[in-house]
This record gives C-alpha cells, sequence and structure tokens, in this order.
C-alpha cells in the first residue's frame, strides 16, 4: 500500500522499502540510494513521533525565507506532553495549562472571580456562631450563608477558621456539628449557599438567553472522607440545575466543576439573585432519591439535586473546612485562585450587601451645625433626627437596624456631652446610599456629639 503520510512509515530503516508508492527496495536502486532514502524516512518517522533528540520545530513561510520555531530548552529534567485546546478560543482570551499539560483558552487573570470573599477574609458579623441550625442566614462569613428546609435535630458551629497548612491561604468556613440528627425527614437539607446578582454575572452570557461554559473549584478538607455535592441553580424563573458530587478528604485539595454551556437560561442586568451556588451537606429522601444531574443544566428535579450525599449532622466528630471559592468563564481548567485582591478591595464588595458596626454621627453645639426636627407631645419630649451616608453604595435599599450607643445600650444613640442614651424611635426614608434615623430625648438635647452604631442589610 502507498504510503503518503510520515506516520506511515517506520523507525528501522530497512523496513521503510516503499516511498509514495515508489519501491525502494534494495536492488531498484543503487544500494547508498537506497540506504540513504529508508534511512531518511526513518528520521522523519521519528520526527513525526516526536521520538528523537530534535530539539526545534520549524513553521516555514510560503516560500521558505523565514520561520517561526519553537525550541526546547537547553536541559529537560522530564518528559513533558502539551495538548492543545479544540478550537481558538474567544477574543482575549489566553492560553493556560492544568499543571498536568492540558492546555485550554481562558479568561485573562485579574477580576475572573465572580465569587465575593471567597478566601474567607472578611466575617463583619463576628468569627463564630453556635447553635445553628434552625434558622437561615448569613451569620459570619460575608456573602456565605445557611439554609435549611424542613425542620431537622442537628445543630453546628459556623466559623472563621486559621488556615496553617494551605499554602497561600489563612482562612477557612469551618462548621462543626454540634448535635447529631439520627432521624432525617424527607424534606430536610442543610446547604450553605453563595448568591450572585445578575449585574454581576454578565459575563456568563453567550446571548441574552444563552450562557457560556463556567468553572467552580474550591479547597476542601473534612474529618474524614465526606461525600457532598456542589450544585449550581438559576433563580431568575429559568429554574435550571446541575449538580456534581465530590469525595472530601482529610487534607486540603482542590476540587472543580464545570457547567456547559446552556440555552434558555436567561441572566437578567439588575440587582436580583440570578444564580445560586450551593455545597449540600445534609438532606432528606426528597432531594436524594433520584439521580444527581451531573451532565448538563435541565430543568429543576427536587430529587435529582444531592443523590449520593453524606450527613455533616451523622456524628458530633464531624468538621468540613471550605476556601478558595472561585468562578470564572470557561470550561476548564480552573485558573489559579485569584490571589491578587487585597483584603480592603473584599471588604468593599461585602459592604455593597452588609454593612456593621458602623458608627453615625451628628456633631453640633446648641442647634448649630445639626440637622434637626422638632416635635412636641404631651410630655414635651423632642424628636432630633441624625443621619448617616454608608461606606458603600448598597446593592438594594437596605434593612437598618440601630445596634447600640456608646455603652452598649441596645437601639440607641449616646450623647458624649450628658452620657445619656436616647432610644432610637423610628428609621425613616432608607435609600441605597443613607439613612435618617429619629431618637427621643427627655432631658434636653446633648450638646455636642451623637453617635450611634448600625447595620445596614441588602443581602440576596
Amino acid at each position: 500500500m502507498s504510503k503518503d503520510k510520515l506516520t506511515d512509515y517506520d523507525a528501522t530503516a530497512s523496513n521503510n522499502t516503499d516511498v509514495g508508492g515508489i519501491s525502494v527496495a534494495e536492488g531498484m536502486l543503487p544500494s547508498g540510494v537506497n540506504n540513504a532514502i529508508r534511512e531518511q524516512m526513518s528520521h522523519l518517522k521519528d520526527f513525526a513521533s516526536g521520538t528523537t533528540g530534535i530539539d526545534v520545530l520549524s513553521l516555514a513561510d510560503d516560500d521558505a525565507s523565514h520561520a517561526i520555531k519553537l525550541q526546547a530548552p537547553s536541559a529537560v529534567t522530564a518528559d513533558t506532553t502539551f495538548t492543545l485546546p479544540d478550537g481558538d478560543g474567544a477574543s482575549g482570551q489566553t492560553m493556560i495549562t492544568d499543571g498536568a499539560g492540558t492546555l485550554a483558552w481562558a479568561a485573562p487573570y485579574g477580576n475572573r472571580n465572580l465569587i465575593i470573599n471567597g478566601a474567607m477574609q472578611v466575617a463583619q458579623r463576628g468569627t463564630s456562631v453556635t447553635e445553628l441550625g434552625a434558622t437561615d442566614g448569613y451569620f459570619t462569613l460575608d456573602r456565605f450563608k445557611v439554609a435549611f428546609g424542613a425542620a431537622s435535630a442537628g445543630r453546628f458551629t459556623m466559623s472563621q477558621s486559621t488556615v496553617t497548612d494551605l499554602a497561600g491561604f489563612s482562612n477557612a468556613l469551618k462548621l462543626d456539628c454540634t448535635t447529631i440528627d439520627t432521624s432525617i425527614a424527607a424534606g430536610e437539607l442543610f446547604v450553605l449557599q453563595h448568591v450572585l446578582e445578575g449585574f454581576n454575572l454578565q459575563r456568563l452570557k453567550a446571548s441574552s438567553t444563552s450562557t457560556q461554559a463556567f468553572t467552580l473549584s474550591f479547597y476542601a478538607k473534612s474529618n474524614a472522607s465526606r461525600a457532598i455535592a456542589t450544585e449550581f441553580e438559576f433563580t431568575n424563573g429559568t429554574n435550571r440545575q446541575i449538580s456534581k458530587l465530590h469525595t472530601i478528604g482529610t487534607s486540603w485539595a482542590r476540587y472543580t466543576m464545570t457547567v456547559p454551556a446552556a440555552s434558555s437560561t436567561q441572566i437578567d442586568d439588575d440587582n436580583s439573585a440570578e444564580l445560586t451556588m450551593s455545597f449540600w451537606l445534609h438532606a432528606g429522601n426528597t432531594y436524594t432519591s433520584g439521580t444527581i444531574n451531573d451532565d448538563a443544566l435541565a430543568p429543576t428535579t427536587s430529587a435529582n439535586r444531592a443523590p449520593g450525599i453524606g450527613s455533616l449532622f451523622a456524628s458530633t466528630d464531624n468538621t468540613l473546612e471550605i476556601t478558595g471559592v472561585q468562578l470564572e468563564v470557561g470550561s476548564g481548567p480552573a485558573t489559579p485562585f485569584e490571589h491578587p485582591r487585597s483584603y480592603g478591595d473584599e471588604l468593599i464588595r461585602c459592604q455593597r450587601y452588609f454593612e456593621g458596626g458602623t458608627r453615625a454621627n451628628s456633631s453640633h453645639t446648641g442647634n448649630a451645625g445639626a440637622i434637626w426636627t422638632q416635635k412636641n407631645d404631651s410630655s414635651s419630649r423632642s424628636f432630633p433626627q441624625m443621619n448617616a451616608e454608608y461606606k458603600v453604595f448598597k446593592r438594594a435599599t437596605p434593612t437598618v437596624t440601630i445596634e447600640s450607643g456608646q455603652d452598649g445600650t441596645a437601639n440607641s444613640i449616646s450623647g458624649y456631652s450628658s452620657g445619656t442614651n436616647y432610644t432610637v424611635t423610628s428609621i425613616q426614608s432608607p435609600s441605597p446610599s443613607y439613612v435618617c434615623s429619629y431618637f427621643q430625648t427627655t432631658g434636653g438635647l446633648p450638646d455636642q456629639i451623637t453617635v450611634g452604631y448600625y447595620t445596614a442589610d441588602a443581602e440576596l
């Protein structure tokens, strides 16, 4: 059979007796010519197979006057194979490696991560809360909430732990079971969630009704081998979902999940909740009785969301730590975690959703320099007004709570000069940028500074 590709030839010269359909067997040409041709074909075969010491690949232009050359290092310590991606990528993408030679197109490094507080650095509400398990909400690490289904007996402590055995990270979110649940009702669930708003998801859009592929990566470890599931659910009305099982080990390791591109999936360009990422840690039969949907985004079916997971509530020995959570455009491999973000940058991103422990001031001497409104009732009490601007413009009009006066008294504002705490009577006209509060005085107005601590909550 005629040979028309280099790979058709043999690395043993004497076996190359046919070149392009022309016989170069012994006796067909002078012996030296036969041998030279056969030897040359063996070298070309080696070159095509990448099995010889050739260290330069030369790609010439049409008239062979110039070439682009790829050259190996002068000293190679180990064999390396690079596997190229399929296709030419998208405009602006760069080529990355997964550390094992597989190359892929990805967005350039910098501002890749769609997750806020993925390194678990910011904890405005506090660093540890015990006896959680009955109420949904945000309790410690910013932007990470817990949610539950039917009532469970399970309880846990949620904390910001210190990391000493994972390079590049100092903190993790830690969950520690304190009360077991031995009888799991069908509707029970325990998930750790990160909810993303539409404004921050526009880079995922391939069109107005379709998405690009995207990849999740995170680091985790547990006290023992534990099966959990990661899930993405679009929650803007399309109700499309995909999950993946992971077996978490006892040492830090990185886990990934790629969500393929999808049609019929809309992402609104607004401040509403458009995508929810969940770590499934405990669930009843309602969510585990089907077959896990790990192929593609599909209409949400409850039974297919978390089959195969274990339960964090199975033992009071159970712990789980998570950090380095990253979500980026592309079908992988996952790029290194985006460490360049500073703590200050991450804090500002978190404060768009929640601002805590902030002091609001209204200074005045007598009636000068202060903004007051006066109201007299039968007890002749006055109601001064205090304005406060948030550090960061909020996602939406927040729920504002006055935490305490200077001495820690709840729902109060302090007058420095008198040492008196004045009760806050109402919060008026909050907006995404500022809040106005009214407080009650019974012995005249403070004559220097009025102080109050407040929280502003605009979480999804």
